[in-house]
């Protein structure tokens, strides 16, 4: 093959590459969304299901990033935690889910103190997202439209996010955990979640600019779960916590900005009160 040539198939091969993930991604979020959407539209125990199918695989794919393994202890009380969550939080409320938190974490500690702080801590990043959702989703009379917000602004995040780090480029937001983040990423993606809460507003008694506002941190602040699951992951030398879901990785990979997402308006709405909505 000619220098020509050569050349050709190289630049071919990079054109299709970020065309392969992207379709990937695309086709991922048209299988998984509708199916997420349809628990969440449930409500109940149909919902925390879904939550604890989540939960158990998130368990097992932190165990194997982070060293451990799914048989041993750690792994078991890991997966048996996060049900234990999810199930007392849906039967008795937030108290329960917290004190099932903390009963895990301690645990963990015990169970795992050859492995750090690891297995104590993928305790409380499991089961707190869990927690958070379901208060979120049950704890209001809008709980529905709650949750479909904060998907709507996580999700609006990634995408807006993608497509402006990808088509902008330009300086690296963190490059010494993730190079392939940028700030153009990070402020398209913001506006991405902006517009996602304006366009929600109306339908939950917010003002326009209020709801916007509010949408945008929290999209940029979702990007601090996506920056810490990569920083373990470099921590341990991983590229993707698992193989589940094609040109996403693993489940961990795919929930990340939500985890930290779900718990900044879990702690909102401990404090302020339901964000949307009377309570139940």
């Amino acid at each position: 093959m000619n220098t020509t040539a050569a050349s050709g198939v190289t630049a071919l091969r990079v054109a299709e590459a970020p065309t392969s993930g992207l379709t990937k991604r695309v086709l991922s979020a048209l299988v998984l969304a509708p199916i997420a959407l349809a628990f969440v539209w449930a409500g109940g125990w149909a919902f925390a299901a879904l939550l604890a199918i989540a939960g158990v695989l998130m368990a097992a794919e932190w165990e194997a990033l982070t060293g451990g393994r799914v048989r041993d202890a750690n792994g078991l009380v890991q997966i048996a935690g996060a049900i234990v969550a999810i199930g007392a939080t849906a039967e008795w409320g937030v108290e329960a889910g917290l004190a099932a938190v903390g009963i895990g974490v301690v645990a963990q500690l015990v169970l795992g103190r050859n492995r750090g702080p690891w297995p104590a801590l993928g305790a409380a990043y499991i089961g707190l997202p869990m927690i958070a959702l379901i208060e979120l989703r049950e704890g209001s009379e809008d709980g529905l439209i709650a949750v479909l917000w904060l998907f709507a602004v996580v999700w609006a995040m990634d995408i807006f996010a993608y497509v402006a780090g990808k088509s902008i480029g330009g300086p690296k937001l963190a490059p010494t955990i993730s190079p392939g983040k940028t700030w153009a990423g990070l402020i398209g993606g913001a506006f991405g979640s902006t517009v996602a809460g304006a366009v929600i507003a109306p339908y939950v008694g917010w003002s326009a600019l209020g709801l916007a506002l509010a949408s945008g941190a929290l999209g940029a602040f979702s990007q601090v779960g996506d920056l810490f699951e990569s920083a373990v992951k470099r921590r341990f030398g991983v590229k993707d916590s698992g193989n589940l879901i094609p040109g996403h990785g693993g489940i961990l990979d795919r929930v990340d900005g939500l985890v930290f997402a779900a718990v900044a308006v879990g702690i909102a709405s401990i404090v302020f009160g339901p964000l949307f909505g009377a309570p139940r």
